[in-house]
């Protein structure tokens, strides 16, 4: 899907922002599609790398349908580098030589068998898994099973157009907030425009969007940067779009940093909220204050979570704060306290 030919039967991709020029032969970056005699084609369609199941929160997504499970599946490869990718195994994997034959049938399948109210499309870039992605989560809608993305957003407009009947919520990860020096030293990503066009998209598209920045010490930890990008978000998507500011572990080729420190992160959340967003969350900490949800307008505890469980929930079923009536900016309905 989404490409075009050209003179000397090279085609250019239009899936994501890099919008690679293939030669007749060749690979994409992502290493993900083969132009063969002016035609190109996905060589990641229906190979699954990973399966599983997990409680929505781990996405994060704290705002939709909170307490649900997703079937959680990805194909291989990567248009993105991240030097400090923990699913680097796979990420970085350039071929489907360690994959199994997963057709969009066999994925709707197995969520309705796992009692999953959806699915999710993660773990890699479902970007580079686009069509697989496509037509499961089509599937899926006419199973009554919602669809989510996890993506480092470098999809292009037309991408999110053409998903977006089937495409409910997405989370969107920044890195380093978005710092374009970061973005090319540790990732080998040439521009960051794509991501905000992306989202644009996304938002006029009417998905539900939530944003994570991974705080990178030494790296990507400027809080001037940081403001700039909770400021967009408020401007851009709206200050009840919910952030999760993801503290760093040491992974794959960054292992010389070290974790980022918690005041790090509690800082980040202040100077997050100050720029307008309401809901912001302190990621990769278990047990912080900063992962409940409270009221913006009382502060009252609505939501209680330890991890990726929710262990408290105080939220009326109209997702109205029981104690001063304000609307709490969360879709779908509350699942259930505990992981089946």
């Amino acid at each position: 899907m989404l490409y075009e030919s050209l003179p000397d039967n090279r085609v250019r991709c239009n899936l994501c922002g890099r919008r690679c020029v293939i030669l007749e032969g060749s690979l994409g970056v992502c290493a993900a599609r083969k132009n063969e005699k002016g035609r190109l084609f996905s060589l990641s369609y229906s190979r699954a790398c990973s399966v599983a199941v997990d409680p929505i929160e781990k996405k994060p997504l704290f705002h939709y349908h909170p307490g649900s499970q997703v079937l959680s599946i990805a194909s291989p490869f990567c248009n993105f580098f991240c030097r400090f990718c923990d699913n680097w195994v796979i990420s970085q994997q350039r071929s489907t030589a360690q994959t199994q034959e997963m057709p969009p049938e066999a994925v709707v399948k197995a969520a309705k068998r796992l009692r999953c109210e959806g699915i999710s499309y993660t773990y890699t870039e479902p970007t580079t898994f686009f069509e697989w992605a496509y037509d499961s989560a089509k599937l899926a809608h006419e199973n009554s099973l919602f669809n989510t993305f996890v993506t480092n957003g470098y999809l292009t407009p037309e991408a999110v157009e053409a998903i977006s009947p089937h495409l409910d919520a997405a989370t969107v990860d920044f890195k380093g907030a978005g710092d374009p020096k970061f973005y090319r030293d540790l990732m080998r990503v040439p521009s960051i425009d794509p991501i905000y066009d992306c989202l644009k998209t996304m938002k006029r598209c009417g998905m539900h969007i939530e944003v994570t920045n991974l705080i990178v010490p030494r790296y990507g930890d400027s809080e001037d940067r940081l403001g700039e990008l909770a400021r967009w978000v408020r401007d851009n998507l709206g200050e009840d779009t919910p952030m999760h500011l993801l503290r760093f572990s040491p992974s794959f080729d960054l292992i010389d940093v070290p974790p980022t420190p918690v005041a790090t992160v509690e800082r980040a959340r202040k100077i997050a909220a100050e720029a307008g967003l309401r809901y912001v969350y302190a990621g990769n900490i278990p047990g912080h204050e900063g992962e409940n949800t409270r009221c913006p307008s009382c502060h009252e505890l609505l939501v209680e979570r330890y991890g990726f469980s929710i262990g408290r929930w105080n939220v009326r079923d109209d997702m109205i704060c029981p104690r001063c009536g304000a609307k709490i900016a969360i879709k779908g309905k509350f699942h259930g306290y505990t992981w089946r």
